[in-house]
């Protein structure tokens, strides 16, 4: 009897020990200790549920980022303040994964790295959240790039098209042009259904505030997001930030639209999580970069692309930008960036000191897409365009050491420095297409030979004109190629108008060197 009656009492004493426990062990996994903060790193104990990238709450209201997961403790990176969160606070779990707003309410705003709006206008709304990690789309769900994202850069659409779903890198040193250059191609977006994301990563407010004006000066802002962080946000907003403009980005995707995204720029990204990395103890690596910088950085861009028409057939044109010092390409953020993407336009300092905008070195650029992204008329007056330009600098350097130059040596000279001043085009100031043929036209076919090198500009900006709702034009855009009636009209259009303009010219036999009997 009293066997059984102390069998009861122990079967009561583990009943309360086991649901004592599983008590414990529940608050312990939903919270935790702060053990330690500093400089916007919080280490804490318990969280023994936690997830990567989950959002944690402080007793400060503010909310942190769990980036390292350890046996005893996990690193979190603050979002908001910290300086009040003091040691053995406590940190609880939300269970959610760091998520965004997005949809068609962001377009025409500016919002941080957690889309929340920064422009003074009404809140937006959060009935739709979406995690900002996501496993890209698969090879098998995927297109390959053919359809062109006109940029409206002549240089560009010549030599180095850019696709649809293309990731495309924009390279150089700092002022050289880079985020005019990708502005500029968001202003070409116009009327051609692009949405549009630019991310600013680090950048100065004013620069911020420059971007925001002149989008709204071309009413570009219509169809783009700004997704803003300034140099005095905390590193984990400059982490998290080109990660929320892709999310936002691919809500667009996913319902069959077409997408261009620049990150501006993902050298400071990676400054920033090296800032982050460090802080949380992880190896430093080359150049005090964590081993997994290279993983950052490609599963953003891998999430750019072309869809096709089974998974709704939308885009995601990607433009990183990347900072050089002194022109080296090799250093190792950007020989990572230029393994990830497919070409990069490198912007070269000399070219743009001397006043060549764009100063896009045909030597260094590439794009590996090539002209199955290029509409076939722009293909066919482009098609020597690299070569001309490569003789020419080729010719350029061994013409300093001597003086006694060929005619054909002069030819190939002079023709290569006006191609050079005919691809100039001034910022805020895209090309349609149909433009750009016109100025190809003339550069292929070298009618630009005959017109004195001062005149040249005004050449080109007459020659627009003249051209401008021409019914030439109109059969062009119809036919979409040059076939050899049409080459013979332009031929013969453009003979008749480059004769009037360089007779209009003061003593132009003096200042030419070509026979202007070819022109009649």
């Amino acid at each position: 009897m009293s066997t059984n009656k102390s069998n009861k009492e122990l079967v009561t004493l583990i009943k309360e020990k086991i649901a004592k426990y599983s008590l414990e062990t529940t608050i312990s996994y939903e919270e935790g200790q702060v053990i330690s903060n500093r400089d916007g790193i919080v280490i804490a104990s318990g969280l023994n549920s936690v997830m990567l990238n989950e959002l944690v709450c402080f007793e400060n209201g503010s909310y942190g980022l769990v980036l390292n997961l350890e046996s005893n403790s996990v690193g979190i990176v603050m979002l908001g303040k910290y300086d009040d969160i003091l040691e053995n606070s406590i940190v609880k779990r939300t269970k959610k994964i760091i998520s965004i707003p997005v949809g068609d309410q962001l377009l025409g705003r500016i919002v941080n790295a957690l889309g929340q709006e920064q422009d003074g206008k009404e809140k937006i709304k959060k009935d739709h959240l979406i995690p900002i990690e996501k496993i890209p789309f698969g090879v098998m769900e995927r297109k390959s790039v053919d359809e062109p994202l006109a940029t409206g850069i002549l240089a560009i659409d010549a030599m180095f098209p850019i696709g649809k779903g293309q990731r495309e890198l924009i390279i150089g040193d700092r002022q050289t042009g880079k985020t005019t250059l990708a502005i500029d191609i968001i202003i070409n977006q116009k009327d051609k259904n692009v949405k549009c994301v630019y991310v600013a990563i680090g950048q100065r407010e004013s620069t911020i505030l420059n971007v925001h004006q002149t989008l709204l000066k071309h009413n570009a802002m219509s169809y783009t997001t700004i997704v803003a962080t300034t140099s005095s946000d905390l590193p984990s907003l400059l982490f998290l930030a080109p990660y929320a403009g892709i999310t936002i980005a691919e809500h667009w995707l996913s319902k069959g639209e077409d997408v261009l995204i620049v990150y501006d720029d993902l050298s400071k990204h990676a400054a920033a999580y090296r800032t982050i990395s460090l802080l949380l103890r992880r190896a430093p690596g080359r150049e005090a970069y964590p081993g997994d910088i290279f993983y950052l950085h490609s599963r953003l861009l891998e999430r750019a692309g072309r869809l096709n028409k089974e998974n709704g057939g939308g885009s995601i044109t990607a433009l990183p930008i990347v900072e050089t010092q002194i022109g080296d390409i090799s250093a190792y953020i950007p020989t990572n960036v230029i393994s990830i993407t497919d070409g990069q336009l490198f912007l070269n300092a000399n070219m743009f000191n001397v006043g060549q905008c764009p100063a896009i070195d045909p030597s260094l650029s590439v794009s590996r897409v090539g002209s199955a992204a290029q509409k076939k008329y722009i293909k066919q007056v482009a098609s020597s365009l690299k070569l001309d330009l490569s003789q020419y600098n080729d010719l350029k350097v061994f013409s300093q050491f001597g003086s006694d130059l060929d005619h054909e040596t002069k030819n190939i000279l002079d023709h290569g420095t006006k191609t050079l001043l005919m691809l100039k085009q001034d910022r805020n100031s895209p090309y349609s297409q149909l433009e750009e043929a016109v100025l190809l036209f003339a550069i292929k076919y070298h009618f630009i030979k005959w017109v004195p090198y001062d005149f040249l500009v005004a050449y080109k900006n007459d020659l627009l004109k003249h051209f401008k709702n021409h019914l030439l034009l109109k059969k062009l855009s119809k036919s979409l190629s040059f076939d050899e009636n049409l080459i013979t009209s332009f031929t013969k259009e453009f003979k008749i108008f480059t004769h009037k303009f360089v007779h209009k010219i003061p003593d132009h036999k003096q200042k030419n060197n070509y026979d202007l009997e070819e022109l009649k």
